[in-house]
């Protein structure tokens, strides 16, 4: 049986990359032991990471004034990371909040400066929808602005970039980075947790411009100081070594692919027939105007709740693993990340038919 693997986070990673690693997993790189086991000092690791951090700036096209860090912490860390890098003691900043992760940030940001939530979503006929941005009430004179552009939990995307002035934009991407193609020159700062599109959990990614580096409070722990960071190539303390290596082997896997172009064309493919087999159902539904659907974590529900265990139960057997929602939102969760390949949605969508066959 294939089995195909839904879950949010951790994450499927492609399979050529587990090859690889497998392979290279007790010698690595002829060294006669695992990359787990050599220094992140030493000659060997120090190519890896800098491989590592020039392909990532290829696929993104990072522009030279802004440094890429290779952080511990997640996406929560960063949560604190920002407003304490960003601001001073007094300073406020704006968040638009979409859902679970962007509410939770600004909750974090809150306990070292003023958070100002500029809108909240609202539903349209019954749809859940963020509101746009001449609805929203904001501060031109903000340390920054703060927004999550994929809501993992709640299944919600934002498609375009806001525009905010001279404040800089900061973006959670943890569930979207690298799923398709951005222009990194619209934020100041870029951050994501790397188990959903880059790597396994236990490394975080931060894109922060060149400007924004060293504004931070005095009391910032060293470890979270960007500038600290960016001095010492990310390895002022001992660095995630089998993530980074692993988040190597994806960039490598993504650029022998076709790149974030291919990446982009196949996640619309895979999200448009999903939704096409819910829109198509009396007996699923999606409460996301379409205008926000999610292309990597997509929500469905069933019209009986009652059957939720039965639907969870019968897809496990079938080798379609986590698709249980979130507890905060219910229902099912697909999540589609790059190396969710297109049969394995394909798969998902007959499974769908056959229980509404049976049990609708």
């Amino acid at each position: 049986m294939t089995i195909y693997n839904f879950s949010a986070g951790p994450a499927v990673l492609p399979k050529a990359v587990l090859e690889k690693a497998q392979s290279e997993l007790i010698d690595w790189n002829g060294q006669g032991t695992s990359v787990m086991e050599v220094s992140h000092r030493g000659k060997p690791f120090i190519a890896v990471a800098e491989k590592a951090e020039a392909d990532l700036r290829t696929l993104l096209n990072v522009p030279n004034n802004y440094k890429v860090l290779f952080l511990q912490g997640g996406g929560r860390g960063q949560f604190f990371s920002v407003p304490m890098n960003l601001a001073q003691r007094g300073n406020s900043c704006d968040h638009l909040v979409s859902g679970q992760w962007s509410e939770i940030a600004v909750k974090e940001a809150s306990k070292y400066m003023q958070s100002n939530v500029v809108a909240n979503n609202v539903k349209e006929n019954g749809l859940i929808k963020v509101p746009e941005q001449s609805e929203w009430k904001y501060d031109e004179k903000a340390a920054y602005f703060h927004y999550c552009p994929n809501e993992t939990v709640d299944g919600i995307e934002i498609n375009w970039v806001p525009k905010t002035g001279n404040v800089p934009v900061v973006a959670d991407m943890s569930s979207n980075i690298l799923s398709k193609k951005i222009d990194v020159n619209d934020f100041g700062i870029i951050y994501a947790g790397a188990q959903k599109n880059i790597g396994p959990s236990g490394l975080s990614v931060v894109i922060v411009r060149d400007d924004l580096i060293g504004l931070e409070r005095a009391d910032t722990p060293a470890v979270f100081s960007y500038a600290e960071q960016a001095n010492n190539d990310s390895m002022y303390n001992t660095p995630p070594t089998f993530s980074w290596y692993l988040a190597g082997l994806v960039f490598d896997y993504l650029l022998e692919n076709g790149g974030l172009d291919a990446m982009q064309k196949q996640n619309e493919h895979k999200a448009a027939l999903l939704y096409k087999a819910i829109d198509n159902s009396s007996f699923y539904s999606n409460q996301i105007h379409s205008d926000n659907r999610s292309k990597m974590n997509v929500t469905f529900q069933l019209a009986n709740d009652d059957l939720n265990n039965q639907f969870l139960a019968l897809s496990e057997e079938q080798g379609l693993k986590a698709l249980k929602g979130h507890r905060f939102v219910g229902g099912m969760r697909a999540s589609i990340y790059n190396a969710m390949p297109v049969a394995g949605v394909e798969a998902l969508i007959e499974f769908m038919k056959e229980f509404e066959r049976t049990h609708g």
